[in-house]
């Protein structure tokens, strides 16, 4: 659908009008199917997993904020997924073992002592060793017990990009990518200017911290110390 007549709907929706509500499900069910195939084979039929998603997207038409310009898919994408996601954790069917919870909770501590000793998130390889676990078993742990995050989000503020994404395999599907790059694009929308202006320069454009900082006419250490406030809002958002 295109973006005007979503926007006329979902303004005859805030109004109560009952019939804009089911077409704005009915013409954006296409999205909502896109999100379930993510989770199909879960114990759940992919038919239920749409209606369970669809409580999502209505979920999505009762509360978009009309002012803000958002893409209503965009803004949709997250509310379908975290819809689906709470209720196959809810109902049992993804289970987390007692280990993997506790290997988290002890890579959680680690964590945390690491970035209060050196001022900066430790790498996933860096955990594995400080918690006597392969990169393998510290990835399958924080995972197994994370809340929906999206793959791309940085785990340190250095130059290498480095990403829970990187520490997986690439077999990924084009729509578990696209519904990534969504979420992430949502996200970053929210963002204030300046920590926008920051994105785009050292993920975008790809210049250092120092190169960024110069353009912005802040310091290294500014940016550093925002791009730490940055990854912080990001993962709490993509939560």
């Amino acid at each position: 659908m295109d973006y005007s007549k979503n926007i006329e709907l979902l303004r005859e929706a805030h109004k109560g009008d009952k019939a804009a509500t089911e077409t704005l499900v009915r013409d954006n069910i296409g999205l909502v199917r896109s999100v379930a195939l993510r989770f199909k084979d879960r114990g759940v039929d992919y038919e239920d997993l749409v209606q369970i998603g669809s409580l999502g997207m209505l979920k999505a038409i009762r509360s978009f904020d009309l002012s803000l310009g958002t893409s209503f898919s965009t803004y949709a994408v997250p509310l379908i997924m975290g819809e689906i996601r709470r209720f196959l954790r809810d109902d049992g069917l993804i289970k987390v073992s007692r280990t993997y919870k506790q290997q988290s909770a002890h890579l959680n501590k680690i964590r945390e002592r690491y970035v209060i000793e050196n001022g900066k998130e430790p790498r996933i390889e860096e955990l594995a060793h400080l918690s006597g676990l392969s990169t393998e078993e510290a990835v399958f742990a924080l995972e197994a017990t994370a809340q929906v995050t999206s793959l791309s989000a940085p785990l340190t503020g250095e130059d290498d990009g480095f990403t829970i994404e990187s520490t997986l395999c690439e077999d990924r599907s084009e729509i578990d990518k696209k519904l990534e790059q969504i979420a992430l694009k949502q996200a970053i929308s929210s963002l204030p200017s300046l920590w926008r202006k920051i994105i785009v320069l050292r993920y975008l454009h790809e210049y250092s911290q120092a190169e960024t900082a110069k353009k912005l006419g802040l310091t290294q250490v500014k940016i550093s110390r925002e791009e730490k406030k940055i990854f912080a809002v990001l993962r709490k958002q993509l939560s």
